[in-house]
C-alpha cells in the first residue's frame, strides 16, 4: 500500500495519508430518516448525553463525533434506531446515484421513503444476512430485497432493467467495471454508478475510461448537481480525499445509458 501511495499521489501526500490513518478516528452518525427522525433529534440527544459533536458540512443527515462513541452505544441511540454509524463518503456516493429523495443500500432505502425498491445482490450470504437484520432495525424491509447471487450469472439469467445501478466495487484491484453484468441491468436512460474505496487513478478514472471505450452505449454524466463542488474532480467524477476532507477516501463515476447500442 505504501508503494502504491508513493507512486500516486506522491511521497509527500503519502506521508500525509499515513499520518491521517494513524490518527484517532472520527465517527459519523447518519440520522434514520426512515423512522421519522431529523438531525435535530440526534443533536438534542447528543447534547443531553454531553457528547461533543459537529454538524456535517456536506451531508444534511450526518453528525460527526470525535469522542463519546461508547456513550452513544450505551445510551441506545443505535439500538433505538435513531441513527447508524456511516462514513460521510459513503453517503456522498449515494448522492451520486441520485440526490433526490451494506451502508449504501440502507441509506438509499431510507431516501426512497417507501416509494420504490432497492434490489441488493451479493454473493456473500453473510453480508446479506447482516443486511436483512439491519433492514428490520431501520424499518426498510418493505423497500429492500436481498438476492444471493453472482452478479455475472444473475444478469444473464434475469431479464431485469432498472432505473439506477450502484456497483460498489471491491477494493481489490480487479477492476470489475470492465465486465458486462452491471451494465446489462441498466435500462435506456438509466444510471450506472461505479464506486470504489480506492484513491489511485488506475482503479478509478482509468477503469472508467476503459469501460467507456468498450461500451459506447454509456456516457459519463457530470455530478455537479449531486455533491458539493469541493468533491468534484476535473473529469467531473466524485472523489473524497481523506486528508483534505477528513473522511474515508472514495471515488464514484455516474454513467448514463444513452442508447441501445449493441453489446
Amino acid at each position: 500500500m505504501v508503494r502504491r501511495w508513493t507512486k500516486f499521489p506522491g511521497q509527500e501526500e503519502a506521508v500525509r495519508l499515513m499520518n491521517w490513518n494513524n490518527s484517532d478516528p472520527c465517527f459519523s452518525l447518519r440520522v434514520n430518516t426512515a423512522k421519522g427522525f431529523k438531525r435535530v433529534d440526534l443533536v438534542n440527544r447528543l447534547e443531553d448525553l454531553k457528547v461533543p459533536y459537529e454538524l456535517s458540512s456536506c451531508m444534511d443527515n450526518f453528525v460527526r463525533i470525535h469522542i463519546g462513541m461508547l456513550i452513544v452505544i450505551q445510551a441506545g441511540l443505535l439500538k433505538d434506531r435513531i441513527c447508524s454509524v456511516q462514513d460521510e463518503s459513503a453517503g456522498l456516493v449515494v448522492s451520486v446515484v441520485d440526490r433526490q429523495p451494506g451502508e449504501k443500500t440502507l441509506f438509499m432505502a431510507s431516501c426512497l421513503r417507501g416509494q420504490g425498491t432497492v434490489m441488493a445482490i451479493d454473493i456473500n450470504r453473510g453480508i446479506l444476512r447482516i443486511l436483512k437484520e439491519a433492514c428490520k432495525l431501520l424499518n426498510v424491509t418493505n423497500v429492500v430485497t436481498a438476492n444471493h447471487a453472482d452478479l455475472r450469472l444473475y444478469a444473464e439469467k434475469h431479464n431485469v432493467k432498472v432505473d439506477k445501478v450502484l456497483l460498489d466495487a471491491s477494493c481489490s484491484g480487479t477492476g470489475v467495471i470492465s465486465k458486462l453484468p452491471s451494465s446489462m441491468l441498466v435500462k435506456l436512460a438509466g444510471i450506472l454508478v461505479y464506486s470504489t474505496c480506492f484513491i489511485d487513478p488506475e482503479e478509478n478514472e482509468e477503469r472508467i475510461t476503459a469501460f467507456l471505450l468498450r461500451h459506447l452505449e454509456f456516457v459519463a454524466h457530470p455530478i455537479h448537481a449531486c455533491v458539493p463542488p469541493d468533491f468534484v474532480t476535473d473529469k467531473v467524477f466524485f472523489f473524497s480525499n481523506p486528508v483534505k476532507h477528513s473522511m474515508d477516501g472514495s471515488f464514484a463515476a455516474r454513467l448514463v445509458r444513452s442508447s441501445d447500442y449493441p453489446y
